[in-house]
């Protein structure tokens, strides 16, 4: 979505009402921001709207970049965003062998997230029902875990965003919208999970405003 550097198109500020609406949608979308909402974008704010190609939508504030949207699709935060607020969405994580094809643009397969160094919601409780918590898990090798509770939780369902951690890095590499359920990753093993998305390096990371 975003290999090639973008070069931003006509900024208007945002409307009022429209700011409120995006703020809602936000809090919405990903109940962990809400505490942060008001330092994200302060009620008081003058949000900038940028057309970028693609028919995306880029919001941003005092030439910084927040969130974007593609047509109809669900808000998403900027990298920035996840790095500076790392605990407020969910999230899996691909294994070292990943890394470098995900940071050249390619599409997230699931072989990268069921393999030893590879994470998924484990979709249970710690009482082991299905729910939230659980232990992290990728595929069989993942169900021994490392006990890495920032991968406890339901499983996450197809269209929802999700934050793509690395085996082994600290910030998170890549977030984009899933085209199949975590539950079907880890049974079949194969396939698409994510074929666009903002990934560390990319246009939209390198982006200046100002």
């Amino acid at each position: 979505m975003f290999k090639k550097d973008i070069s931003p198109g006509a900024k208007s500020k945002v409307k009022s009402s429209v700011q409120r609406a995006i703020r809602t949608k936000i809090t919405e979308t990903y109940p962990g921001l809400a505490p942060h909402i008001d330092e994200i974008i302060p009620k008081k704010s003058q949000l900038d709207s940028l057309k970028l190609p693609d028919r995306i939508t880029l919001y941003a504030l005092d030439s910084h970049p927040l969130f974007y949207q593609h047509m109809d699709d669900p808000i998403t935060p900027h990298l920035r965003v996840v790095h500076q607020f790392p605990s407020a969405f969910p999230r899996i994580r691909i294994d070292r062998g990943a890394i470098r094809f995900v940071l050249s643009g390619a599409t997230l397969m699931a072989p990268g997230l069921t393999s030893a160094g590879g994470r998924l919601p484990s979709g249970k409780n710690t009482s082991g029902t299905e729910g939230e918590g659980g232990k992290g898990e990728g595929g069989e090798e993942g169900e021994k875990g490392d006990g890495d509770k920032r991968y406890e939780g339901r499983d996450l369902e197809e269209g929802e965003i999700v934050v793509v951690e690395a085996e082994g890095k600290e910030e998170a590499c890549m977030i984009g919208q899933l085209r199949v359920g975590t539950r079907e990753i880890k049974e079949k093993k194969k396939g698409v999970v994510i074929d666009s998305g903002h990934y560390l390096g990319d246009g939209l990371w390198r982006i200046e405003l100002d």
